[in-house]
């Protein structure tokens, strides 16, 4: 069942051209939110599961006192999205304990494995354990190492493959050797049909 992402950007052009993009990456959008109000309003009414904020949108709260009445009321995954970079902004976001933090412009690829690993990131904090080695074992077409185990694992708590090599003492190049032979082993091409499995 598709998870449904609700939008919060004042731009409608931009926020459609979200909402098509998650639709073609397989998330259904709850709705749409050009100002604050509005956003509270589909946060009581829709069932969401993760919500993308503007931080600078019309209403009487920013993107921010949205965050903070999420963490507060919902409970759910959030992301920032929006063209404010600077620390202190950056900052006060971060204490609001986003899921992700993507800066205007972005492009369009960027978008979906952000949500995948926010997503993925609040179930695993919530108790929803990921995938056992036997489980991924059971639907392989040959045996996925402890090695590639953990690989998967890193890829879960949404580190970069520069990230994974750092962490093992290893290069890079061994790291996209794991993920390729991960991939095939599972009839899968890429990081965000792995972090499907497990939302």
């Amino acid at each position: 069942m598709p998870k449904n992402i609700l939008i919060v950007e004042d731009e409608p052009a931009i926020a459609q051209d979200i909402a098509f993009n998650l639709e073609d990456n397989g998330f259904a959008i709850a709705g749409i939110a050009h100002n604050s109000e509005r956003a509270l309003d589909l946060l009581y009414t829709k069932q969401v599961d993760l919500a993308i904020l503007d931080i600078n949108i019309a209403g009487t709260k920013t993107g921010i006192g949205l965050a903070k009445i999420i963490n507060d009321k919902y409970k759910i995954p959030f992301i920032f999205l929006t063209s404010f970079s600077d620390p202190e902004t950056v900052k006060e976001a971060v204490d609001t304990l986003p899921h992700g933090y993507l800066v205007k412009p972005f492009k369009d690829s960027d978008l979906a494995p952000v949500i995948f690993i926010a997503l993925a990131k609040h179930e695993i904090d919530n108790g929803r354990l990921i995938p056992s080695l036997e489980d991924y074992n059971r639907i392989a077409a040959s045996a996925i190492t402890k090695t590639e185990y953990q690989i998967i694992l890193s890829v879960f708590k949404g580190m970069t493959n520069q990230q994974i090599a750092d962490n093992n003492f290893v290069s890079i190049n061994t790291v996209k050797t794991h993920l390729n032979n991960i991939f095939t082993k599972l009839g899968i091409h890429n990081k965000i049909q792995l972090l499907r499995s497990v939302i």
